[in-house]
C-alpha cells in the first residue's frame, strides 16, 4: 500500500475523523431524512425487489440506531384516481438497516440507510422511523410535534411508476424571492401527492442554486478583480476550500430543510441528475482558459463533494483541488476502478493529491463498490476532476429511466465524451433486451431541451464585430455592465445559449445523439421520451418522420417526445422572450427522414379570469408557458386486478395494443396534433388534472400533466394542468418501407 494512503487509511475509511463523542441521548438532525431510489433487482422476474437509500446530516459524534421500515399496508383506490387513503394497521414485512457514516469533519456528519423493499400484489405503504430524532436546535421530533412524513409508496409489481419531474428548484441572484412565495409550487406537488401517490420524483438539475456564491460567498473578492490575467491565476488555497466547503455546506443544509420541499423530500424518493447550477452559474460554457483556472476547478470539486452527499447519498472523494495541496498522487481510491490497472490500457488514471490538510479531523467512506444504476465515464472530466455518473433504473414493470450526466464532462465545444455515449447506449440496449419487450417505454434525462426552437441569429448577433466596441467600453469603464458576465467578461446571454444542444457548436453531437436515440427505439420496438429542463418555461416538442412517410405514431420511431418542464421554482423568463420564442417555433429539418417542431400545447393562460391572475403570454402564443411548472407522468393504463386492457372507475378505454381504433388524420401544420393522444392538448384534456389514468394511449403508453402555476403571488401555489398522451410503439409495422421507415 502506498504510503501516504497507509497514513490515513481507516478500516472503512480514509481519516480519523474529530474524535469527539456527542453526549446527549439524543439524535441531533441538522438536515433530512432524504429519501432517494436506486434501482430495482430481480426486476422481470415474479418477485421484484426496490433498492433505494435515506440520508441524514447530524452533528458530529453521534450514533445513530438502526433504521425501522415496515408495511403499512396497502394503499387505497390505487391507480383509480383517488389515493390518500391507506391503512396503517396492516404492518407487516418489518426489518431494520443499520446506519452507514459517509463522512465527518468537526462541522458535521452524513449517515446513510440502505433500504430495500418487495414490490407487492397492491401498492404499497412503507413506513420508516429512526428513533431518538431531535432537530440540532433541540426541537423534539414526536406526535406534539409534527414533522414531514416519512413514508413512501411502491406501486404494485404488475405496474409503472408515478412519477414526477421537476428542474430549476431555487433562484437566480438578484431575484426577488419574496415576490415569487419562495418554493410555493412544492405545496401543490404534496397535495397532487396526498391525492395519488407519485413513487419517484425526477430532478433534472438546478436541484439547488449555489451561484450566490460569488455575491454573498466567499467567491465575491475573487469576482471583484477587473484583471482577467489575475482572475484566472488567483488562487484556490485551502482557506479558499474550506470557506468555499462552508457556503455548499450551509446552502445546501439550508434549501433541502426549506418547508414543503424537505417534506417532499422526505416522502417521494428521488433520483437527480446535476447541471449547472448545482455548481454555479454556466460552469462548463465559459472559455477554456477561463474553466481551467484554480478557482473554478476548486469550485467544480466542492460543489460536486455535495452533489455526492445530498442528491446521491454516497461519499464523497476524499480530497479535492486546491492550490497548495501536496504533490503526492495516490489515486482517487474512494471511487471503484479509478487506478490504472497495469493490464488495462484503456483504462484512466485518475488522481488528485490526497491533501492532508482537508483529512485533519475528517472522516470519509470508501467507495468499494458502485451501485449498479450508475454507469461511470471512461475518464475524469476537463474541469471537475472526477468522472461522469450517469445514471440508469427501472421504474417499475414497463418504463425504463436514464440520465445523462450532462455537466461533468462538458466544455463550450461538447456536452459529452463520445466513448460515455457509447457506454451509455451499450447498457440501455442491453437491459431493455433483457427485458424480453416487457419494457415498453423508455424515458431519457437530458436537462437541456433537445427539440427546442433555435436561436441561431442570437448568438451570431452576440457574437459579431458589433459587440467587440462595447465590451472595450466595458473592461475599461465598466458601461453595460448588465450585459457582460463576471467570469470571463463574454456577453452574460452566451453561456446559457451555449449549453443548447441547439447551439451552433452542438448541431453535430444533437444529431448524432438523437440518431442514436432513433436506432434504440426501432431496435428494440421502444417509445422513447425525452425529459428537459434549464429553460425556465414548459413546452412540448416532438421529433417525427415526415409526413411523406406516411408513418402513423404509433409505429414511428421518429416520434420522440421532448417535455420541457422548468422552473418549478426559478421566476419565468420576461413575457417577450416566450413570445419570441414562440414566433421561432418554425418545422426543423434533424435529417431527410425527420423534422421536429413544439406542439401548440397550451389552449389558454393558466388561471385566466380568475381575481388577480395576469395573463403568462401573448394570446397566439400556444407553444411555450412562461410560469412555474412541474410535470406528471403515468401509464395510461391499470394493469392490476386484471385491467390491463381498460380501467375501473370510468377511464376512457378507446386504444387496443397501443394504437387507438379511431382514424386519425394527419395535419398540415405539424404544430397541430399528430396522433389521437395529442387531440385536445390542454386544458380540456382528460389528462390534464394528473389524477385519472385516462386509457387514450393503449396499454402501454402514457399520460403526462404539465402543471402550470396560476399566480406567483399565490402562497400556495395552486396550478392548471394541461394533458397529453403519448402512445406506445410497434416499430415493426412499417418495415416494409425499407431504409426510410
Amino acid at each position: 500500500m502506498n504510503g501516504a494512503r497507509a497514513q490515513y487509511k481507516q478500516p472503512n475509511g480514509i481519516g480519523n475523523g474529530p474524535q469527539v463523542l456527542s453526549t446527549t441521548q439524543d439524535l441531533e438532525i441538522i438536515c433530512g431524512p432524504l429519501l432517494n431510489y436506486r434501482r430495482t433487482s430481480s426486476e422481470h422476474t415474479s418477485n421484484p425487489v426496490w433498492h433505494g437509500s435515506v440520508l441524514i446530516v447530524t452533528t458530529p459524534g453521534q450514533r445513530p440506531e438502526p433504521l425501522r421500515i415496515w408495511c403499512a399496508g396497502a394503499a387505497g383506490a390505487a391507480g383509480n384516481g383517488g389515493g390518500g387513503m391507506y391503512n396503517d394497521k396492516q404492518g407487516s414485512l418489518e426489518h431494520s438497516s443499520p446506519a452507514i457514516k459517509l463522512f465527518e469533519d468537526p462541522r458535521k456528519a452524513f449517515f446513510n440507510y440502505e433500504i430495500e423493499v418487495p414490490f407487492q400484489e397492491q401498492e404499497s405503504m412503507w413506513q420508516y422511523e429512526i428513533p431518538r430524532m431531535v432537530t440540532a436546535g433541540g426541537i423534539y421530533r414526536n406526535d406534539a410535534n409534527p414533522v414531514k412524513p416519512t413514508r413512501f409508496f411502491v406501486p404494485s409489481k404488475h405496474e409503472s411508476f408515478r412519477i414526477m419531474f421537476h428542474s430549476c428548484n431555487g433562484f437566480s441572484v438578484g431575484t426577488d424571492e419574496d415576490a415569487w412565495s419562495g418554493p410555493a409550487l412544492w405545496g401543490d406537488v404534496l397535495r397532487m401527492h396526498e391525492q395519488q401517490p407519485f413513487h419517484v420524483m425526477i430532478g433534472g438539475g438546478d436541484q439547488i442554486y449555489n451561484d450566490s456564491v460569488r455575491v454573498k460567498g466567499p467567491l465575491k473578492p475573487w469576482t471583484a478583480i477587473s484583471n482577467p490575467k489575475k482572475r484566472r491565476e488567483f488562487p484556490f488555497d485551502s482557506d479558499m476550500r474550506d470557506r468555499c466547503d462552508q457556503y455548499y455546506f450551509d446552502n445546501y443544509t439550508t434549501w433541502y430543510g426549506t418547508d414543503s420541499f424537505a417534506s417532499a423530500n422526505g416522502q417521494i424518493p428521488q433520483v437527480n441528475i446535476w447541471d449547472d447550477h448545482d455548481i454555479i452559474d454556466g460552469f462548463g460554457s465559459y472559455t477554456d482558459h477561463f474553466m481551467k483556472c484554480p478557482v473554478f476547478r476548486g469550485i467544480g470539486g466542492v460543489a460536486h463533494k455535495y452533489y455526492m452527499l445530498y442528491q446521491h447519498h454516497i461519499p464523497p472523494p476524499p480530497s479535492t483541488f486546491t492550490t497548495d495541496a501536496g504533490q503526492n498522487k495516490i489515486g482517487r481510491s474512494s471511487r471503484p476502478g479509478s487506478s490504472k490497472h497495469p493490464s488495462d490500457k484503456s483504462a484512466p488514471s485518475d488522481g488528485l493529491p490526497l491533501d492532508p490538510v482537508q483529512l485533519e479531523s475528517t472522516f470519509v467512506k470508501e467507495l468499494k463498490h458502485e451501485d449498479p444504476s450508475y454507469i461511470i465515464g471512461t475518464r475524469p472530466g476537463p474541469y471537475v476532476e472526477e468522472r461522469s455518473r450517469n445514471i440508469y433504473c427501472q421504474l417499475g414493470k414497463r418504463i425504463a429511466f436514464a440520465g445523462i450526466d450532462a455537466r461533468t464532462e462538458r466544455t463550450r465545444h461538447q456536452i459529452n465524451y463520445p466513448e460515455t455515449y457509447d457506454k451509455f447506449f451499450n447498457h440501455i440496449a442491453s437491459k431493455i433486451a433483457a427485458s424480453n419487450g416487457t419494457i415498453k417505454h423508455f424515458i431519457l434525462l437530458l436537462g437541456v431541451p433537445i427539440a427546442y426552437p433555435r436561436l441561431q441569429w442570437l448568438e451570431n448577433i452576440l457574437q459579431s464585430p458589433i459587440v467587440a466596441p462595447i465590451r472595450f467600453l466595458n473592461k475599461r469603464f465598466g458601461v453595460a455592465g448588465g450585459i457582460f458576465n463576471q467570469f470571463d467578461g463574454g456577453v452574460d446571454l452566451m453561456d446559457d445559449l451555449d449549453d443548447h444542444y441547439t447551439a451552433h457548436q452542438h448541431k453535430k453531437e444533437r444529431k448524432e445523439l438523437m440518431h442514436r436515440i432513433m436506432k434504440l427505439a426501432k431496435d428494440h420496438s421502444v417509445r422513447v421520451t425525452i425529459l428537459g429542463g434549464d429553460v425556465h418555461l414548459a413546452a412540448y416538442g416532438r421529433f417525427y418522420s415526415k409526413p411523406d412517410l406516411g408513418i402513423p405514431a404509433e409505429r414511428d420511431h421518429r416520434y420522440i417526445p421532448n417535455i420541457v418542464s422548468s422552473a418549478i421554482t426559478n421566476k419565468p423568463p420576461p413575457q417577450p422572450v416566450a413570445n419570441l420564442l414562440a414566433r421561432r417555433n418554425k418545422v426543423h429539418h434533424l435529417d431527410h427522414e425527420t423534422d421536429e417542431t413544439l406542439l401548440e400545447f397550451f389552449n389558454k393562460q393558466p388561471g385566466a379570469g380568475e381575481p388577480g391572475v395576469k395573463p403568462k403570454g401573448a394570446p397566439n402564443n400556444h407553444a411555450t408557458m412562461p410560469s412555474r411548472n412541474y410535470a406528471i407522468i403515468c401509464e395510461s393504463h391499470s394493469h392490476t386486478d386484471g385491467h390491463a386492457n381498460g380501467m375501473a372507475n370510468g377511464a376512457v378505454t378507446n386504444g387496443v395494443n397501443g394504437h387507438t381504433t379511431d382514424a386519425f388524420e394527419m395535419p398540415k401544420n405539424p404544430r397541430q396534433p399528430l396522433h389521437k393522444g395529442e387531440e385536445n392538448a390542454g386544458t380540456e384534456h382528460p389528462a390534464a388534472q394528473g389524477l385519472r389514468r385516462t386509457g387514450l394511449a393503449g396499454p402501454d403508453g402514457l399520460d403526462v400533466t404539465i402543471r402550470v402555476e396560476k399566480n406567483p403571488s399565490d402562497r400556495e401555489g395552486h396550478t392548471e394542468g394541461y394533458g397529453l398522451s403519448i402512445p406506445a410503439l410497434d416499430s415493426t409495422g412499417h418495415k416494409g418501407q425499407g431504409e426510410r421507415w
